[in-house]
């Protein structure tokens, strides 16, 4: 009897705002994607609860004028995004849709544009050879997008082994054109083009094996690097109060961090703000090429205006994205701006749906669909041998500064790395903003990462970040007990300790994000500076009264921010080095 392949349908039975009761006809499932007809026009909403014969939907769209009875369509699939080459320097909203095909200002309901160039060619050339035998996310060819490689793979959704049985040749063509033939275990011939489709909702799992993170990402801030390390493949996230220098950090990161491919979500954040991230990322210059920053970036948008449900695609979207390219061999940093957003979005659709609500009204799951977000990052090995990453930082926005509150909570325990913003030093102007000892990573603590330390930077390095720390909190100590008792009411040790602190604060964890040389520090650069500021902690200094203490240590720091300013190893750095050593000479002690 032949099959007749019979798509369910509904039609609308209730609405509260952008969640919608669809009475169906026939089977659908969890996340499935849906089309209402309202007038002519497509609205595009996603299934996220299924009681009986009613499903619960999330519109994407505005569904202002949408009535009851109004026909509703399902796919049978659920919302996916298509991945080829042409996704590098593109707009999207978090559907996918790209945002510069898009006419006008605003958005208008059921317009969908292509994420990909239908007819652009590029210029490919195949990798593998007939006869080759591949898994899902083999390498079959490549081509240049902008100036990186694009690999072309077999799809994702594949399962099983393929034999290669023909390549087109090196040339130019378009994402439609057949790159190759591959035949399954079962003998069937299977056409490839360029392009394929995945459900943002899963993981893509085309690799061998997914080991703990065991290298550094390099960021070139030295507050992180040096004091707060992430892992490449690593997570972290950034809390912070409006003003803190979030936006500035994350500029930071994308320029100078160690990654080859850089996606930005920006999920639900003041629109004002997300025009910043359109107007200032293509005029960012990319220190590691030359080149302009956007060649090796994808923003993916959606303004806090923008319904709900959208927000919460976004970082789905984005994170797809990334795995396809980490498939591909490369590093990937994936920076969320801001994921309290969308743990607001969750918050809205679980209270519309009448859920049984957790602290602060945000649904009970909290902690485990963040947990299961953070985890798709990673580093990995691919079937081929090769490696690639996603390392995820995510921005959080605590009503108030409240980093007790349940979204700061539930991603701390999901992220091994917590870089705390601090309001006290954003408005003391020590940027940036990062608070070294509210602020810890978790990597610091593996022991893979302690031996990566060890072999590629110093031998004592975990132990000198353990001891700078110290320092650090001694400092902190003693500037309560200075501030409370007066600066005479102390020993004058007690001013020394305190401005040896400031010194590490002033040196190490302060960073210039706007200045040509200060704005990135190599490793190298921060294992000296790091000895530099040790070897003045161990040293001892003869002062007569507390004034001559801070008059002492500030010139000491200016000499080492000049050095800091000034290009590594230049005549300029040796002068302010030669500057330093004369001062410390002054009052050092045997």
């Amino acid at each position: 009897m032949e099959k007749i392949n019979k798509m369910t349908k509904g039609t609308v039975a209730g609405i509260i705002a952008n969640l919608v009761f669809v009475e169906v006809d026939g089977p659908v499932h969890q996340n499935e994607i849906c089309y209402i007809d309202l007038e002519g026009t497509k609205l595009m909403a996603e299934v996220i609860k299924v009681n009986g014969t009613q499903a619960y939907v999330q519109v994407f769209e505005s569904t202002r004028g949408l009535k009851v009875n109004h026909t509703v369509e399902f796919t049978g699939h659920m919302l996916e995004v298509t991945l080829g080459p042409g996704i590098l320097s593109k707009n999207y909203d978090g559907l996918q849709n790209d945002l510069d095909k898009m006419d006008g200002v605003f958005l208008k309901r059921g317009e969908h544009t292509n994420p990909l160039e239908d007819d652009k060619k590029w210029e490919y050339k195949p990798i593998a050879k007939v006869g080759d035998i591949l898994e899902a996310g083999g390498w079959i060819g490549e081509v240049k997008e902008n100036w990186m490689p694009h690999k072309i793979m077999i799809p994702f959704k594949f399962e099983g082994k393929y034999t290669i049985k023909s390549l087109t040749e090196a040339g130019e063509y378009t994402i439609h054109d057949t790159m190759a033939v591959v035949t399954d275990e079962k003998g069937k011939d299977i056409t490839l083009n360029m392009i394929q489709k995945w459900p943002v909702k899963l993981a893509i799992k085309a690799y061998k094996e997914k080991p703990r993170p065991f290298k550094l990402l390099e960021t070139g801030v030295r507050v992180i690097d040096t004091l707060n390390p992430i892992a490449e493949g690593g997570t972290g996230f950034i809390p912070g109060p409006f003003g803190t220098g979030k936006t500035v950090l994350q500029h930071a990161l994308s320029k100078q961090a160690d990654a080859d491919m850089i996606i930005v979500a920006a999920c639900g954040e003041r629109a004002n703000e997300v025009v910043e991230i359109f107007t200032e990322f293509p005029e960012l210059d990319d220190p590691r090429t030359g080149r302009k920053l956007m060649e090796r970036t994808t923003i993916i948008a959606n303004t806090s205006n923008m319904p709900v449900a959208a927000r919460e695609a976004s970082v789905y979207t984005a994170m797809t994205l990334g795995e396809y390219y980490r498939a591909m061999g490369l590093k990937v940093l994936l920076l969320a701006d801001s994921t309290s957003r969308w743990a607001q979005a969750l918050r809205e659709m679980s209270n519309r749906m009448e859920e049984l609500p957790g602290q602060d009204a945000f649904p009970m799951d909290l902690p485990a669909i963040i947990s299961n977000f953070y985890s798709r990052a990673g580093f990995t090995y691919l079937n081929n041998g090769e490696s690639g990453s996603i390392t995820f930082i995510g921005t959080v926005s605590p009503a108030g500064g409240n980093l007790k509150e349940p979204v700061t909570e539930s991603t701390k325990k999901a992220a091994r790395c917590f870089y705390a913003l601090s309001q006290q030093r954003a408005d003391s102007k020590r940027y940036p903003a990062i608070d070294a000892l509210e602020s810890y990573s978790k990597y610091a603590e593996y022991p893979e990462l302690q031996d990566y330390f060890r072999k590629n930077i110093d031998p004592d390095w975990p132990e000198k970040i353990a001891l700078t720390r110290d320092i650090l909190i001694r400092s902190r100590e003693v500037s309560e007990q200075i501030n409370i008792l007066g600066d005479d009411g102390v020993p004058i040790e007690y001013h020394n300790r305190f401005w040896k602190g400031e010194v590490i604060d002033f040196v190490i964890c302060q960073q210039d994000a706007f200045d040509e040389v200060d704005r990135s520090a190599s490793l190298e650069r921060q294992k000296y500076m790091l000895k530099k500021v040790l070897d003045i902690y161990h040293a001892n200094f003869s002062f007569e009264s507390f004034e001559d203490v801070g008059t002492y240590f500030k010139r000491m720091i200016n000499s080492m921010k000049q050095m800091n300013y000034a290009v590594y190893e230049s005549d300029k750095y040796h002068d302010s080095e030669k500057e330093l050593n004369s001062i410390i000479e002054e009052r050092k002690t045997a």
